[in-house]
């Protein structure tokens, strides 16, 4: 995840725009400021000299970084200890110092990219927009259970009762793997709040699970407007939320998977063991819910759903996402198709078939359809996707057509 690493994937996924994280840590920072330069709209571009990492000329782009950071606050507010990360959006490095200068009194910024802090989130937030008003503020995965705005575990019900008099300086909510704008358009209470999608990314493979999509000038002022007003903002690339891994309740020690309906049935108790389960996102999001599922604003922004890449190639080819296998037919396809969100989501259903097979064709095609099975995931286990319930529904689906460059031993014959 250097800065070298991070404008290479970022073409091969189709990013334009990629945030740094991690930038008022003291040392990232320094190379963050070696390694990048203005490109004179409130964004930087890696310099030409760092530029050696080779990219398929298919997915070459221009890619700007945005100064980004996640904190960590960890306080107590009424009785309860709180747990919140949330994400700033940074115009310059000269911010990116003052912030830096103004959290370094309150904790150690060099122990972790995302330092923990012993302070009120309220507080963090008026900490940040004194040091600079420009900068953007959001609650980070803000439906995960153990650190976040609305977590079960040490969570807030509103954004008011988190913060307060601060309310208004938020303009956003990130929402996280584990729920999508369908889930938190339930709550009333998020109208005019914009619903932003990022990667927590640790690897640069893991880039772009999620993204955000703007129809605007590539500013630092002109995106952090559109998230502010909204004007601009077109929408959101989402993981299938079941997927997150913690979309639905249940105890990862125990293997128990529970659905909000379950939970409440068992007394929130694990029926393997009897401790208490972890509450998930579908479970708050009930809760505080005051409409019904499948409830659309008016004049909502527009999303969709996509499963990455690697994962994709992995089911088709009946093999590990990590193995050698799956990055070799990965990279082939960018060379033939473009970039990852290309072949995801535009790339013509024929184009795909022949730089690919056709049992390639029909798993992109159901994915765009939304015609997939996911187990969900649950207390920290990503939920596990299928296309295909069974091999012989693979072969079943081909048989009209000839299989090409496809072998029987290529098709899956278990679960995808």
């Amino acid at each position: 995840m250097s800065p070298e690493g991070i404008w290479k994937w970022a073409q091969l996924k189709g990013i334009k725009v990629i945030g740094t994280g991690d930038a008022i840590h003291p040392q990232w920072l320094r190379e963050l400021n070696e390694k990048l330069e203005s490109a004179g709209n409130g964004l930087f571009k890696l310099r030409e000299d760092y530029q050696t990492q080779e990219v398929p000329l298919s997915c070459r782009s221009e890619v700007f970084f945005l100064l980004s950071a996640e904190i960590s606050c960890i306080f107590t507010r009424r009785g309860r200890t709180r747990k919140i990360h949330s994400l700033i959006l940074i115009p310059d490095f000269a911010s990116a110092a003052r912030i830096n200068i103004a959290l370094s009194r309150i904790g150690n910024l060099s122990a972790d990219g995302r330092p923990i802090l012993g302070l009120d989130a309220k507080e963090f937030l008026k900490i940040i927009s004194d040091a600079s008003p420009d900068t953007l503020f959001a609650p980070a995965h803000a439906w995960t259970p153990h650190f976040s705005v609305f977590g079960a575990e040490s969570g807030f019900d509103s954004l008011e009762e988190c913060f307060e008099e601060m309310t208004p300086y938020i303009s956003a909510i990130e929402t996280g793997l584990s729920s999508d704008p369908l889930m938190n358009w339930r709550l009333s209470s998020l109208d005019g709040i914009r619903l932003i999608s990022n990667s927590d990314a640790h690897s640069p493979g893991k880039i772009g699970r999620e993204a955000n999509i703007f129809e605007e000038e590539v500013t630092y002022t002109a995106i952090t407007c559109a998230i502010r007003t909204g004007k601009g903002f077109i929408g959101t690339i989402e993981f299938f939320p079941e997927e997150g891994k913690y979309h639905f309740d249940g105890h990862r020690a125990c293997g128990i998977c529970l659905s909000p309906e379950e939970t409440i049935a068992h007394n929130y108790l694990c029926p393997r063991c009897g401790k208490r389960v972890t509450i998930g996102v579908m479970h708050r999001v009930e809760r505080l819910a005051d409409r019904e599922k499948g409830f659309v604003p008016k004049g909502s922004s527009t999303f969709c759903r996509v499963i990455p890449l690697p994962e994709i190639i992995a089911g088709v080819l009946n093999t590990g996402v990590n193995s050698r296998k799956v990055l070799a037919e990965y990279l082939k396809l960018l060379d033939m198709l473009g970039n990852e969100f290309n072949i995801l989501i535009d790339a013509p259903l024929d184009d795909i078939e022949l730089a690919g097979s056709r049992l390639l064709r029909e798993t992109i095609s159901r994915m765009r359809e939304g015609k997939v099975q996911i187990t969900p995931g649950f207390d920290g286990k990503y939920g596990r996707v299928r296309i295909f319930e069974e091999a012989e529904d693979a072969v079943e689906s081909l048989s009209f057509q000839p299989l090409g460059n496809l072998s029987l031993r290529s098709m899956p014959d278990k679960p995808a």
